[in-house]
């Protein structure tokens, strides 16, 4: 019997989420294993990740220890996709994709993340931080929308979910439900300004992969308050 991949998640944190969907998507076992934030920058965690950060996994039949949500996810998609279900082998669609999952790596996670930070835990309110990480979180959707517009296709590559795709979902969690992190009417403002890319949200967010990993953080973030 297959021993699950151990991931190692927090309730809270976005990144290791986009990791379960992929393994949901794939049909890979894995179990969550939450981490509070005081464990993960000694050990043993840090034998895991140097970085002391989640997500992480381990992966028994090999004793693999990797780190980082995008080698995690190359690792999944170059081991357990070989149908290539989540990606393309054509050119240009499969350098598309991957550009396109660097933007949510470096575009969206750093300024989602940040906006975050100084809405929910920065000890002062600095309206200048908040501006500029929530006009980015703007600019973001902003570009994916006037792509989506231009190409007339329903997937940021083509007519089919990538896992670009569905990296995104877990950081529009943070604006779509609490804690908010652009403020309650933003969803509206979403829909008003940018209809295509919320019609994109909206579709990828469909997929029984992805309710169920949103339905599972809901849980946790509730067990975590217990």
């Amino acid at each position: 019997m297959t021993q699950p991949v151990k991931l190692y998640s927090h309730a809270g944190g976005p990144n290791p989420w986009k990791v379960a969907i992929i393994m949901e998507e794939l049909g890979v076992p894995y179990e969550s294993i939450m981490m509070d934030f005081g464990d993960l920058k000694k050990e043993p965690f840090e034998s895991i990740n140097p970085n002391g950060r989640v997500p992480a996994i381990e992966v028994p039949q090999s004793g693999l220890k990797l780190w980082e949500s995008g080698a995690i996810i190359d690792y999944l998609l170059e081991t357990h996709d070989k149908n290539n279900s989540l990606s393309y082998t054509s050119v240009p669609e499969k350098y598309d994709t991957k550009a396109w999952f660097e933007l949510q790596k470096t575009g969206q996670g750093p300024y989602f993340g940040q906006r975050a930070w100084f809405t929910l835990y920065h000890q002062d309110k600095i309206d200048s931080c908040l501006d500029r990480y929530g006009n980015e979180i703007r600019r973001v959707i902003g570009v994916i929308d006037a792509h989506l517009k231009k190409t007339g296709t329903p997937y940021l590559v083509g007519d089919k979910l990538t896992y670009a795709d569905l990296a995104f979902m877990p950081w529009h969690w943070l604006l779509l439900s609490p804690p908010h992190i652009m403020g309650a009417d933003f969803p509206n403002e979403w829909k008003e300004k940018y209809p295509t890319a919320w019609a994109w949200n909206e579709r990828v967010s469909e997929r029984p992969s992805v309710k169920k990993v949103r339905e599972d953080r809901s849980k946790a973030i509730a067990a975590s308050k217990k």
